[in-house]
């Protein structure tokens, strides 16, 4: 068996050590004659696997006491109703829209209540990160929105708007653990795992206590309130428990790698690798303005359709996979979350050269 370059947007890839330790586990969890798969949520077993999980999450990321980790399921997704059905106390949200699924989450919110858009990139094909140091935040916002890393389009907020005193909503999906974060700066920090942190199925949110009420949407359905899973610590109804457990074996992979400012420094790294190449190139080039670029998502194109099309197709054939970029934009998209190996991209670019060389006009 050798394994691929997987530079899927998630999907994604997770580190090899992670993937071993599960899979010598899978028959016989510390000889409970089972794997976690099998095993009760209500179990004591299961208890100290969340338990352990949150623990080492509230370590990596430094989480206030006054801040509740929640395991939850629904995909990031389900937070666009989630976040205005328990937050909505005025019926006002003001969304910053830089790509599709701060897009989403804006026309969800419009469902409950006025949805403002106080900034946008579309003029741009979302190639930027709009000038959020002071805007028009509505005075009865009950908190501003943001996508902090965007998947498709490959931007990243390098500072985090001007909120003007309302809580900040932040969807960190794809750059989930990826860095050193303040979380006392956010109301709420939410992220579906499947691109940074474990398999798809877990959405887990960090909210300020204060935000976690009974004051919720009437109608509101009892498994969409906050209050209800904090009450019940995650565990109210039988929740994606083996994927909560691959989280935690992540979290520990992170912390013995010396935590977030190491994991920052290895991204860091690994995107100037490619983004050194993409500056130089003749035949490539990334779409994103230079100051917004994403550590984890970095589109590029040829400018041939023809030619990207042939690149793809050619990679794909060489062992790199997942290169297409999302059908709504085109080109090539890398990928290179926490778990891909500096190899991985080392060889992509080398291979990017060759495919240079060998096509150049």
């Amino acid at each position: 068996m050798s394994r691929v370059f997987n530079f899927s947007a998630g999907p994604a890839v997770l580190p090899e050590e992670v993937l071993r330790e599960a899979a010598a586990e899978m028959m016989d969890y510390k000889g409970c004659g089972m794997s976690v798969m099998e095993m009760s949520h209500r179990s004591k077993m299961f208890e100290s696997i969340i338990g352990e999980a949150e623990a080492d999450l509230r370590e990596l990321l430094n989480i206030p006491d006054n801040y509740k980790v929640l395991f939850l399921q629904g995909g990031a997704s389900q937070q666009f109703a989630m976040v205005p059905m328990n937050l909505f106390k005025n019926r006002v949200g003001d969304y910053i829209i830089t790509g599709m699924w701060a897009k989403k989450a804006y026309q969800e919110a419009s469902l409950y209540g006025k949805a403002n858009a106080v900034a946008s990139s579309a003029d741009k094909t979302f190639s930027y990160i709009p000038d959020v140091s002071d805007l028009p935040i509505s005075e009865d916002a009950d908190y501003v929105y943001i996508c902090e890393n965007n998947t498709i389009y490959g931007t990243k907020y390098k500072t985090l708007p001007n909120t003007k005193g309302k809580p900040l909503v932040a969807d960190l999906s794809s750059c989930f653990l990826s860095e050193p974060v303040d979380v006392s700066k956010y109301g709420m920090i939410f992220a579906g795992v499947q691109k940074n942190v474990g398999p798809a199925g877990v959405v887990i949110a960090i909210i300020r206590e204060d935000l976690i009420t009974e004051d919720v949407l009437p109608g509101t359905p009892t498994m969409l309130r906050y209050k209800t899973h904090l009450d019940a610590g995650s565990l109210y109804n039988t929740p994606p428990a083996y994927g909560i457990y691959i989280c935690g074996k992540v979290f520990k992979w992170l912390k013995n790698l010396g935590g977030l400012d190491a994991m920052k420094e290895i991204n860091e790294k690994k995107a100037a690798i490619l983004y050194d190449f993409l500056d130089q190139s003749k035949m490539f080039k990334g779409t994103v303005e230079k100051k917004d670029r994403s550590l984890m998502n970095v589109p590029f194109v040829t400018g041939d359709d023809e030619l990207d099309a042939l690149f793809v197709k050619e990679s794909k054939a060489a062992g790199f996979e997942n290169l297409k970029g999302h059908r709504s934009v085109g080109g090539m998209r890398a990928s290179i979350y926490n778990a891909m190996p500096t190899e991985g991209v080392e060889k992509l670019v080398a291979f990017m050269k060759d495919f240079e060389e060998k096509h150049a006009k």
